[in-house]
């Protein structure tokens, strides 16, 4: 092999977003979905008790339910 040609080429892995929901078994746990759209395409409302995540400018319920919930990019490429 030659030592100056490299095999290697970078590939750019997406970094999915994720919606990150509270566990029933933990406080500090919490559960990820992935999500289709980047994180700003989303909504996070608290209503009450609910909380609540919809797609900015349609307004489609993602989420309702115990919180808190937030949406993110992850740190992790997969």
């Amino acid at each position: 092999m030659n030592p100056t040609a490299s095999t290697v080429t970078t590939l750019a892995l997406p970094h999915p977003t994720l919606l990150r929901i509270p566990t029933w078994y933990s406080d500090l746990a919490h559960d990820e979905v992935v999500l289709p759209l980047p994180p700003e395409d989303y909504n996070v409302q608290e209503v009450g008790k609910l909380w609540r995540v919809t797609i900015s400018g349609t307004d489609e319920f993602v989420y309702l339910g115990s919180g808190p919930v937030e949406v993110v990019r992850s740190r992790a490429p997969f």
